[in-house]
């Protein structure tokens, strides 16, 4: 175990290196001082703290710094903004201020967790620190490879752990709590699945008017699907063309692809309505369509309970095909999440139910299609609309939540460094400028800053979104799913078939649910996962279930009510109300 006769070593070699170099160590600590007031001055603002808090937060890093001087640690997370910013300015920054070398690896999503899992299955170390998204928290909390956040706070950390770290002001502590109420991950960034539309159009007269008069209600934010269809036949196909452009209705993608995974296990079955009511998720029926008994899954399909094959998520899945085919342009059904992803910025899409708020800095770049001249945008985001079997008290969207998280399998004196790296990161000196850079916020202190109420015009919504009281219904992946790397991989391979075709909504969503049962079979028969690990339900009859409250809820009889648009202006002022 590392303890202090690490620290004394290490002052005995310190001190000798003074010795040889000349420099006391005050010198060497004033050094590190100053590179901190360099970093303050130069890189560190806006920030929540006055420039003497910061440096007095900076100052304990410097001090508890001392024991792991000189090691070189490694991290990784995907690769986005945020992470961008961390590798190239963050990282070089806590190595001048620390004397720690920090090495930030930046790595596609699916290559993070293939690494993820090679270490948990081998026990080898491959770096010392993680970035993988709280969707693993189900994963976590089972296995026992990762160490507890808030085990390490009490234990062997109890003393690297920043006064500062105020984890109360993270938003996201909640979807990185496990089943038995410990802290396995540290929110490190986080964006939203949100509503996107063209708002420039939706204000024009001509537009307006020739929608009230075809659809008898107002062109406005949609409420529920039923508008949101509504409003993609209108664009795609009455309106068609737009200062001589042709415009679309609707953007998706639909190649096969691990991707195609994405777009659904991120809460699209329970947009439309599918499980159960619950936040951060549904209980006992989460939006993966998976059962839990207490902590224990217990079924994915329909006749163990399950959901995964349910009229909601048959309904989910046919308005998915439906929608891509008869609204988005033709070439959306050959891409993929990354290729989809920058189509709208360039100005022919009206509207986009599924579109992250991670985009969101791509989306406000000077001189796009959808940026004014005074770099205002002419999109907004707004609340997802629900399907037709949604309720009350159900979450509404997913959120992704990318967090620090520390492993076993890592020697403890590394695992401990890179604990100081992840503080560092998230601390309440840096998040502020690291918010207005990635624009995926995790402090309630950021969100309310007057840096961000001076970024708001030019944001389209998303600090409205964050500061709003509806922000609590988009969730990650919640503790339902026991291993979400082998159980994520399942999704794309048969949401394929139906983006393809190839098999009907139906077909292919039985074939899932099965997919999904058999996996939760092998886990059980394991026995790796311990007392919250699968034991799966006998199949019955599907009825039996229909007929019990809650998920899996049978199949309405109309499932396009009427539809229903508010006015953005009074969505904002809903909110703001709320908040009052």
């Amino acid at each position: 175990m590392f303890d202090n006769n690490n620290k004394t070593r290490h002052s005995m070699a310190l001190a000798a290196l003074l010795a040889l170099s000349g420099l006391s160590g005050a010198a060497w600590a004033d050094a590190y001082e100053e590179a901190a007031k360099k970093w303050i001055a130069e890189e560190f603002n806006p920030s929540t703290l006055a420039p003497e808090q910061q440096l007095e937060e900076l100052k304990w890093f410097i001090k508890a710094a001392e024991p792991f001087r000189g090691m070189n640690i490694s991290v990784v997370s995907e690769t986005i903004t945020t992470h961008e910013y961390e590798s190239k300015v963050l990282a070089k920054a806590f190595s001048e201020i620390t004397g720690i070398k920090l090495k930030h690896d930046l790595l596609q999503e699916g290559d993070v967790v293939e690494k993820l899992q090679t270490q948990m299955q081998s026990d080898k170390n491959i770096y010392d620190g993680w970035v993988n998204d709280s969707d693993l928290i189900g994963t976590h909390a089972r296995y026992g490879k990762a160490v507890a956040i808030s085990d390490m706070i009490e234990g062997e950390a109890k003393d690297f752990t920043s006064p500062t770290l105020d984890l109360d002001d993270f938003i996201g502590i909640s979807f990185t709590t496990g089943p038995d109420k410990k802290i396995y991950q540290l929110p490190d960034q986080q964006f939203a699945n949100l509503y996107w539309f063209r708002a420039d159009w939706f204000e024009r007269p001509e537009l307006k008017a020739k929608f009230k008069e075809i659809y008898g209600y107002e062109l406005g934010v949609p409420v529920n699907w039923s508008a949101y269809e509504d409003i993609a036949e209108f664009f795609s196909k009455h309106v068609k063309e737009i200062d001589g452009q042709r415009v679309y209705g609707h953007m998706d993608y639909g190649k096969k692809d691990p991707s195609l995974g994405w777009r659904f296990t991120d809460a699209w079955f329970s947009m439309a309505g599918g499980g159960d009511k619950g936040l951060p998720n549904g209980l006992p029926v989460d939006e993966w369509g998976i059962r839990v008994d207490g902590c224990r899954p217990v079924g994915s399909s329909v006749a163990r309970g399950g959901d995964t094959n349910g009229p909601a998520a048959v309904f989910a899945t046919q308005k998915y095909v439906d929608w891509m085919r008869q609204y988005a342009p033709p070439e959306a059904q050959g891409m993929t999440f990354s290729e989809a992803g920058p189509v709208p910025a360039q100005g022919a899409i009206a509207q986009q139910i599924f579109w992250y708020t991670a985009f969101t800095a791509d989306m406000t770049k000077p001189g796009l299609p959808v940026v004014n001249e005074d770099g205002t945008p002419k999109w907004r985001m707004a609340p997802s609309p629900k399907g037709p079997y949604w309720e009350e008290g159900m979450k509404l969207g997913y959120q992704d939540a990318g967090s620090w998280t520390f492993l076993k399998s890592t020697p403890e004196k590394q695992r401990l460094a890179a604990w100081l790296y992840a503080q560092f990161v998230t601390s309440k000196t840096v998040s502020l400028k690291k918010t207005l850079v990635g624009l995926t916020p995790i402090r309630e202190s950021d969100i309310n800053s007057q840096a961000m109420t001076d970024a708001a015009t030019k944001l389209g919504g998303l600090v409205e979104f964050y500061r709003s009281p509806a922000r609590v219904q988009w969730t990650p992946t919640g503790t339902n799913v026991p291993d979400y790397p082998r159980l994520a991989q399942l999704w794309w391979q048969f949401i394929a078939e139906a983006a393809s075709g190839d098999k009907t909504p139906q077909q292919a969503l039985d074939g899932l649910a099965a997919a999904q049962d058999t996996m939760l079979g092998r886990l059980e028969r394991s026995g790796v996962l311990g007392e919250c690990g699968p034991k799966l339900n006998e199949p019955r009859d599907p009825q039996y279930w229909f007929d019990q409250p809650g998920a899996p809820k049978p199949k309405l009889a109309n499932e396009k009510p009427q539809g229903e648009t508010i006015a953005y202006d009074e969505l904002l002022k809903s909110w703001e109300q709320a908040r009052n």
